[in-house]
């Protein structure tokens, strides 16, 4: 039995790197793939989870439906999971049919100070006998304690686990260490992290996660998804049969998978660039990250004091309209201080 639960959000985190254009074709080869090399869950949707596709955070080219079909077709053994977001997705939409097309793990996700608007999502999915689990984003904005007692919450929900995610890619592993087991300490259900790279942390932080408790652990194929990208999942799993642990996976499998990735569904594969480390730095959300290059190159501004002007704003996902506005009032700074002089 595996000590250590693998979630692979390839094709969902992913899709944020792609601008939410993954095919059926793409989706469906990945997930064949990730079925032979014995992925236990494997995550699929637009970037930001079900009923995100927007022109606030990016139209996505398939449906959920379509996303969702594309996915489950090859699975018998890997569960199919989904990412969701009170706000975007309904309970009466989105949740229905994501249960209608074979989804079998839910991930119920809130900035991690706002457990409280999980409860009716997290309640109608175990009524209907779904795996949830309650995921803190941006969970380098809340102290330990904080993340207990939102954690806490959403136990009492029904949740199976706690996820903290660390959206930004900001903590250290002394950080992660301390936040992890808090909530090991202060919660009776699993505890989990997915790692973000932007500060070339993401392999330590979640093996820091590990010692301090903590049971689920997501990483994507070549580290596929927003910014910097996620936890490399292939680099992870090899780490952690090296420390002994039993994942589950076949390594020379999923290492094919990581090729098959490459070569099918990855563009470019992630590197840890300036803005990237901006990003990490100022603590802003990775998926921030096409945006803020395109609208600093349209405004004439340095992108990475786009970043750490959104880093002091405190924003969170959900709030890409603040960038124009960043970007506008360091333009506006720059040209009176041109004037000026």
């Amino acid at each position: 039995m595996p000590d250590v639960l693998i979630s692979d959000p390839t094709l969902r985190d992913g899709n944020h790197a792609v601008r939410h254009t993954l095919s059926e074709k793409q989706i469906s080869t990945y997930a064949a793939a990730a079925e032979a090399a014995g992925v236990p869950i494997l995550e699929v949707g637009h970037g930001n989870g079900l009923g995100a596709s927007s022109l606030q955070v990016g139209l996505c080219s398939l449906n959920d439906a379509a996303l969702l079909d594309a996915a489950r077709a090859p699975l018998r053994n890997t569960r199919l999971g989904v990412h969701v977001m009170p706000g975007f997705a309904t309970i009466g939409n989105e949740l229905t049919l994501a249960i209608e097309h074979g989804v079998q793990v839910f991930r119920v996700a809130c900035h991690c100070t706002e457990a409280d608007i999980t409860q009716r999502h997290v309640s109608f999915l175990r009524e209907k006998g779904a795996d949830v689990y309650g995921a803190l984003m941006m969970s380098h904005m809340a102290d330990a304690a904080t993340l207990v007692e939102e954690g806490y919450k959403m136990q009492q929900y029904g949740v199976n686990g706690v996820i903290l995610y660390d959206s930004a890619g900001a903590m250290l592993p002394d950080e992660v260490r301390t936040k992890i087991a808090a909530l090991t300490r202060g919660l009776g259900v699993q505890v989990g992290l997915h790692a973000h790279n932007n500060l070339g942390m993401s392999v330590a932080n979640s093996v820091a996660a590990l010692e301090a408790g903590a049971t689920i652990l997501d990483g994507t194929a070549r580290g596929f998804g927003a910014g910097a990208g996620n936890t490399q999942l292939e680099v992870l799993v090899a780490v952690l049969h090296k420390l002994g642990h039993d994942t589950g996976i076949d390594l020379y499998k999923l290492l094919d998978l990581a090729d098959l990735a490459e070569r099918e569904i990855i563009p470019a594969v992630p590197t840890i660039s300036g803005d990237s480390i901006a990003s990490g730095l100022a603590g802003v959300f990775s998926g921030f990250a096409k945006h803020v290059k395109r609208v600093a190159a349209e405004y004439g501004v340095d992108s990475r004091d786009v970043w750490f002007e959104l880093g002091r704003r405190h924003a969170v996902a959900g709030q890409e309209d603040q960038i124009i506005e960043v970007a506008l009032q360091l333009a506006a700074a720059a040209g009176k201080s041109n004037g000026e002089q």
